[in-house]
């Protein structure tokens, strides 16, 4: 990465002699406070050496929103209702109809009836795991969990694949890094860069883009020209220069970042107008999830977006009572706000769940788990709208017509990006392994 001698935060060009005083020397040390977390993030990304970040080829699908639902959701109690089973089966609640003739959602999400047009739901997912762990591990893999290796996330083989863009990092966590959504064997360098706080709560402010009290935007570029003086000489004199030229180039980037107007002001959901926050709701949901499509706006590749507790063991009705309506009204307007700025076709919105809920309500009034047949909701990235695929049984106990497994579901996600999912990364050892084992497209949902 050439360095610019164009300023970021003024605009204009560097100085052509500068001569930093001793007192700026002092303080050359505190320049550490500024983004140590992201400096080391940004480093490890450095890892990949002479390798270059490419495209393996352009998709539909430019960028990717993960909704992760922790502790499973109910298909009954959303994507797939069944309204004319016997009562321990179909539930508490009532339907809700949709745009799409003869398709009818749980009643909790009628704000997610207007807009199924716009979308896909996929009712007939068969998993084959039912511990929390281990269903999350194969959702965000597309692989059984081994003692053998660990396997990356579809957000680490996305950020391996195309790298950055826009000065973005491309891989995003809200509000952090689940201990799933890891990098495996590809190492750390393309793992999430967590934002460390909730958007959706007061005070939030995002770890590593703020300047420490004190510092203005012209005391940060002094401390940035005295870093670079400094390694400078190292680098001179470093045994190993390349190495130092490397971590130069990364706390370059942390330092765009830092001082970049675009890039702090993507992660800052307070720029948005009453109006566009109220459509998504100022709520947990709806804050986390407007955050998600600014960072998708501005260049993120593939943000994992994690929200609410589904493990709904008891009083499932109480439950979805709490938590739905802000789910049903951030989801529906990420989607409808999506469509509307024109990036929902080149944006896919994944809603995965870690597996299903028992067909019948249990003696403490709420569903076990389940990995049968479950639902997964998705949007936009050249998918087909206003599409049901497949179809559980009269109870929601089994797969029907057309059953899906999530190794097909991720590997039609990558065909969408452009990423061939048969294709072999090196694990340690230099041992190949293919990003998805045996998956296939399911050509039926693409536009």
């Amino acid at each position: 990465m050439a360095r610019k001698n164009l300023d970021v935060v003024t605009g204009s060009t560097t100085p052509a002699f500068y001569k930093p005083s001793r007192r700026d020397f002092v303080q050359v040390g505190v320049c550490g406070a500024l983004g140590l977390s992201l400096g080391q993030y940004l480093q490890m990304s450095s890892a990949r050496g002479d390798q270059k970040f490419y495209e393996t080829k352009e998709g539909p699908a430019k960028a990717i929103i993960q909704i992760v639902l922790p502790g499973g959701m109910a298909h009954q109690e959303s994507w797939d209702p069944k309204p004319e089973a016997p009562l321990e089966y179909r539930g508490p609640f009532g339907v809700a109809k949709t745009n799409v003739p003869g398709v009818v959602f749980n009643e909790n999400f009628k704000n997610l009836a207007a807009v199924a047009n716009k979308m896909t739901i996929i009712r007939s997912v068969a998993g084959k795991e039912a511990d929390h762990g281990r269903a999350t591990y194969a959702m965000f893999t597309g692989y059984r969990k081994s003692p053998a290796i660990e396997h990356p996330s579809l957000g680490a083989v996305i950020s391996h694949e195309f790298g950055s863009k826009e000065n973005m990092p491309p891989y995003v966590a809200v509000p952090q890094a689940t201990v799933d959504g890891g990098t495996g064997y590809l190492g750390s360098q393309f793992g999430p860069f967590g934002i460390g706080s909730d958007p959706g709560k007061p005070g939030y402010q995002v770890r590593d883009l703020l300047l420490p009290p004190g510092v203005d935007d012209q005391r940060f570029y002094t401390r940035q020209r005295i870093r670079d003086v400094v390694d400078d000489h190292f680098r001179h004199v470093a045994k190993d220069a390349k190495a130092l030229s490397a971590m130069d180039d990364f706390y370059q980037l942390a330092y765009s970042m830092i001082s970049s107007p675009a890039a702090r002001a993507a992660f800052d959901v307070a720029k948005e107008s009453d109006s566009v926050k109220n459509r998504y709701g100022q709520t947990g949901a709806g804050m986390r999830f407007l955050l998600a499509r600014r960072l998708v706006e501005s260049g993120v590749r593939f943000v994992t977006v994690s929200y609410g507790g589904w493990d709904h063991h008891a009083s499932i009705e109480s439950a979805m009572n709490k938590q739905a309506p802000e789910f049903d009204q951030a989801l529906a307007g990420l989607i409808a706000d999506l469509d509307d700025r024109g990036l929902l076709d080149s944006t896919m919105v994944l809603v995965t769940s870690e597996f299903g809920r028992t067909p019948k309500i249990n003696a403490t009034a709420g569903r076990d788990h389940y990995p049968r047949v479950y639902s997964i909701a998705m949007a936009g990235g050249g998918l087909k709208r206003g599409l049901i695929y497949g179809s559980s049984d009269s109870t929601a106990s089994e797969p029907e017509e057309n059953p899906v497994r999530v190794e097909d579901l991720l590997t039609t996600v990558y065909h969408q990006l452009g990423i061939n999912a048969d294709k072999e990364l090196m694990a340690p050892g230099a041992r190949p392994i293919e990003i998805i084992d045996g998956g296939e497209v399911i050509n039926d949902l693409l536009a």
